[in-house]
């Protein structure tokens, strides 16, 4: 079933109100609201609106200008309009002054102010999706198949590719990403869940942990009991947000129990690799986790499997596992447990060390693939190009602004 987009209206005028109701009519729900920070914060939190239009009609245009400020520093991905008059001037001004993302003129025809809104959600869909990073998912059913080392690896040489790259360290025993990467951290994914509203690249620099090698890293806290501080839905919230800062972020989820959590996790990602090894233990540890994930209705076969410490000598084959496991070979990875020991201990990760190492070449292969199987997905998916962002329409509000920008460039 199809719901409804939500719109919320800081407004005290009825008449404005019913005419922007009308308006939308066939593009979603408008919800007047209070014109105060608290109103829309409370409103906002419940109903996830895909805009908030704000009165700048006086005497309601300082109270406007005021909103839109408290709006771009607490929920900066939602888009903003302002309303009033073209043929006042001075509204359009305000608008103009406080930086709203659009206009509508309340003077013009109702299918005028619904073509402006989807130009404009349409302009932000593209913006948004030509910077919007990828999420990979690891999964491990089980403590002790190196899906940990594996993600750590993958977020340090994404970000030698990439220059921008992270580690979500989520896996259990927790905070073994943190030791893995010789790296200390006051700041958890609980505490990125609590100022998901005050997340930029500010909180980012300040407050995440990074590898000397530039990769950042967000742990679980150090005390578990502190997720139960926040929902699934908050954890996802955060993912997605995370990925408007990254090209790539990497969740480690091995060992992690709670399959609802990494239920919402891989609902997130762009990439789920299932992370086993050739041990039955591991096989069947694997198979229940997948049968779980069934029950909750995730699509397990977008799923791709990574057999890690391949043993050649070992009968059971990597293909025999993606067999039995019914999940495509995506990756294999050698068996060098005595050289990533040999590293671990000296507080550092093979794959920074040791280039021509085997596991090196491995884990390099993937970072390739993946940004060949990304870039292959998009030029597939029948989307718009990212970098041809729909034309602005004919409206007084661009005029008033290409009027200014012009007085700018003569100035």
């Amino acid at each position: 079933m199809n719901i409804p987009d939500t719109y919320l209206f800081a407004c005290e005028n009825g008449a404005r109100i019913t005419w922007l109701i009308q308006a939308l009519q066939r593009h979603g729900t408008v919800q007047p609201i209070a014109m105060t920070p608290q109103a829309l914060d409370e409103r906002i939190a419940a109903s996830a609106p895909r805009a908030v239009f704000l009165d700048f009609s006086e005497p309601h245009s300082a109270t406007s200008a005021m909103l839109h400020q408290h709006l771009r520093r607490d929920w900066p991905a939602l888009a903003i309009l302002g309303t009033g008059s073209a043929e006042d001037p001075a509204t359009l001004l305000a608008g103009l002054r406080a930086g709203v993302d659009d206009f509508i003129d309340m003077a013009a025809t109702l299918p005028d102010a619904e073509a402006t809104l989807i130009a404009l959600l349409e302009r932000r869909s593209a913006e948004h999706a030509a910077v919007r990073g990828r999420t990979i998912a690891l999964l491990g059913a089980r403590a002790g198949l190196g899906t940990t080392t594996l993600a750590a690896s993958l977020a340090l040489l994404m970000q030698d590719a990439t220059s921008r790259a992270a580690l979500l360290d989520l896996g259990l025993p927790a905070r073994d990403g943190l030791l893995y990467l010789d790296t200390q951290s006051s700041f958890s994914f609980v505490d990125g869940v609590h100022n998901l509203r005050r997340l930029d690249q500010t909180l980012l620099h300040t407050a995440f942990a990074h590898h000397a090698g530039g990769a950042a890293v967000l742990p679980l806290p150090p005390s578990l009991t502190q997720v139960r501080e926040i929902s699934h839905a908050d954890s996802a919230a955060l993912i997605r947000r995370l990925a408007d800062f990254f090209d790539y972020q990497f969740i480690d989820l091995g060992g992690f129990t709670t399959v609802d959590f990494i239920a919402r996790t891989v609902a997130e990602a762009d990439r789920t690799w299932v992370v086993c090894d050739q041990s039955i233990g591991a096989i069947l540890s694997t198979a229940n986790m997948l049968r779980e994930l069934e029950t909750r209705g995730i699509e397990i076969q977008r799923f791709s499997l990574v057999v890690n410490k391949i043993d050649p000598a070992v009968s059971l084959t990597a293909r025999d596992i993606a067999a039995r496991l019914r999940l495509p070979l995506a990756h294999v990875l050698p068996m060098r447990r005595t050289a990533l020991l040999t590293a671990a201990g000296r507080g550092e990760m093979l794959v920074r060390t040791a280039r021509n190492d085997p596991y090196t070449q491995a884990v390099l292969g993937m970072t390739k693939a993946l940004q060949r199987e990304l870039a292959t997905t998009d030029a597939n998916s029948g989307a718009k190009p990212k970098t041809t962002p729909t034309a602005p329409i004919a409206s007084p509000w661009n005029s008033f602004m290409s009027q200014i920008k012009k007085r700018a460039k003569e100035s």
